[in-house]
């Protein structure tokens, strides 16, 4: 049994730098999947950063991207926290407490076809809703709370939250009642305001100061060389002005 001990630790140790690398590779094979844009939803509980799966799910992308831009989501809120599932916001039509004008209206109603693929469901995933036709879901999604992999190829796979994993983690811990098959907090869980950027254009304005700031460092460094370099010959015309006086003193003087 002795000698098999060492075996064990280093089995276990294998083990878990799969399950690292598996984990890391996983990761970085979904953040190649993000787009350039980002929502933030600010909840009552804490702001939530999520982006898009483009090549992954077109129509849902743009669908969804389309109701934040006009505002759909604004006094929505969060229906359901299962704890280690999801946390899924309600469909806008019937979540908001705000009313909803002709043209928010007329894109919350439209239903997306399915668009599934072999993305899997982990925490961080967003994953729209639907019935049981698999081309129903309007503007219902779900945050994955954890692993379900019973879910994958049957929902589809838009995004992943980039930012705001502790927010989630605090809606986790709400208490909650059981409504037939849906985990629901006791409390609601409002979808204060959102707003959308674009990483790229970010990115831009951050490589934009940063040249004007070397431009100005630039232009103040070739300030200083003109001002030294004007000194230098000041200097020197001074030393040659003083030479030639002093040499017509001389020849004056003979």
């Amino acid at each position: 049994m002795k000698k098999l001990f060492p075996n064990r630790i280093l089995f276990s140790f294998t083990i878990s730098i799969v399950c690292f690398f598996s984990t890391m590779f996983a990761d970085s094979a979904e953040d190649s999947l993000l787009g350039s844009a980002r929502v933030v939803f600010q909840t009552n509980y804490g702001d939530i950063e999520f982006g898009f799966y483009p090549s992954v799910a077109p129509q849902t992308v743009e669908h969804i991207y389309k109701l934040v831009r006009l505002g759909c989501y604004n006094t929505n809120h969060f229906f359901r926290v299962d704890k280690g599932f999801v946390a899924q916001v309600a469909d806008v039509s019937n979540g908001r407490t705000a009313p909803m004008n002709e043209e928010q209206r007329t894109e919350a109603d439209k239903t997306i076809k399915g668009e599934f693929s072999d993305v899997k469901h982990v925490r961080g995933i967003l994953s729209m809703g639907r019935y049981s036709d698999p081309n129903s879901a309007q503007s219902s999604f779900s945050m994955l709370l954890g692993d379900a992999p019973h879910l994958d190829h049957e929902y589809a796979i838009f995004g992943k939250v980039t930012k705001g994993d502790e927010t989630l983690k605090k809606l986790e811990e709400l208490p909650t009642r059981r409504e037939g098959i849906f985990v629901m907090p006791t409390e609601r869980i409002t979808i204060l305001s959102t707003y959308y950027y674009d990483t790229e254009m970010e990115n831009c304005q951050q490589d934009k100061t940063v040249l004007k700031r070397r431009l100005a460092a630039s232009a103040v460094e070739i300030e200083r060389q003109v001002f030294l370099t004007t000194s230098y010959v000041g200097q020197s015309l001074m030393r040659c002005s003083g030479l030639l006086m002093l040499m017509s003193i001389a020849i004056s003087t003979t």
